[in-house]
């Protein structure tokens, strides 16, 4: 059962906030390989423009299945952890950490770490992870990974609410870990977690704060999964209210890259119309993947911004 009542969140003056997609890894939506300090830049445009979150994917690498080329990726939390100290003002979040790379109370930890770092500004994204290559190349169990994001999660939730978690479950243990120095906010960062697949919604409705589903192109898809959100939480016992909606998709700039898929195109009232679509379907947060994402297409998308706060008033 779940006893969420109160989920922890960020607040907003919009009825829905907007965040973005930051480029982390080679042949990105950059362009070329984003540096630190590209990426900082890019967070602090996105800060300018209007966005409320940056948020970060958590790959170790990507492999091309028809020729088995790679693309490297930065690591995510210390890039986090170090945009979060490079720019003021903004979430900080991942989309999402993968549960099969790391302890899950390192995973609590790190989170605790990166909310003192950026002063109560951190989303901990969670997801059981989907690239078998990374898992092959560094030595990660790929097998029963719902079941293993279960266990996870019932160490990350209670170290990150309660500041202890003792679990001897039969891929994680834990004897009274505990989760200290705590971080500005007693009750830790917001649990996000991604998937719509009717096990991982039960372990969402019963312990994380927000639920996510990406990349759309039509509102319409994820009116489709709603139903299946409430009644996961009804399941376990949980007021389907309570728990936050969040969604995202890709939006091109210009040309675009062709580096993020089904991406919308549109004049800026005409994605302004876009976002809202998703805000009345009751989304709290939308993130959007830009293509290219750079400086200068996240300034210019700063006309959207702009065009859909004074459509939502």
């Amino acid at each position: 059962m779940s006893t969420i009542t109160s989920p922890v969140w960020f607040e907003s003056e919009r009825p829905m906030s907007l965040g973005v997609m930051v480029p982390i890894g080679e042949a990105s939506h950059f362009g070329e390989t984003p540096r630190f300090s590209d990426m900082v830049e890019i967070t602090q445009a996105a800060k300018e423009a209007g966005f409320e979150a940056a948020w970060f994917a958590d790959h170790f690498l990507f492999e091309d299945a028809a020729d088995g080329s790679t693309r490297g990726v930065w690591e995510a939390f210390t890039t986090m952890a170090g945009v979060a100290a490079a720019v003021p003002d903004i979430q900080i979040g991942s989309l999402v950490a993968c549960t099969g790379f790391r302890n899950p109370g390192l995973i609590a930890k790190s989170a605790e770490t990166i909310d003192e770092i950026s002063d109560g500004r951190f989303i901990l994204g969670l997801g059981a992870g989907w690239h078998q290559p990374e898992y092959d190349r560094f030595g990660y169990p790929f097998d029963y990974r719902v079941s293993r994001f279960e266990e996870a999660m019932q160490i990350i939730q209670p170290m990150l609410r309660e500041g202890t978690a003792t679990l001897d479950g039969t891929f994680f243990q834990a004897k009274d870990a505990v989760n200290r120095p705590r971080g500005p906010r007693p009750q830790g960062a917001p649990i996000m977690v991604g998937s719509s697949g009717d096990r991982m919604l039960g372990i969402i409705a019963r312990y994380a704060d927000a639920w996510n589903t990406v990349w759309h192109s039509d509102a319409s898809k994820v009116a489709e999964l709603l139903p299946k959100v409430d009644a996961a939480c009804e399941a376990v016992g949980r007021d389907p209210q309570t728990l936050i909606r969040t969604a995202g998709g890709n939006i091109a700039i210009g040309e675009g890259l062709g580096r993020r898929p089904n991406a919308v195109t549109g004049s800026s009232e005409e994605l302004a119309q876009h976002l809202d679509s998703f805000r009345q379907l009751g989304m709290k947060h939308f993130v959007v993947g830009l293509d290219g994402c750079t400086p200068a297409t996240i300034t210019s998308f700063g006309d959207v911004i702009r065009q859909f706060d004074a459509m939502v008033g």
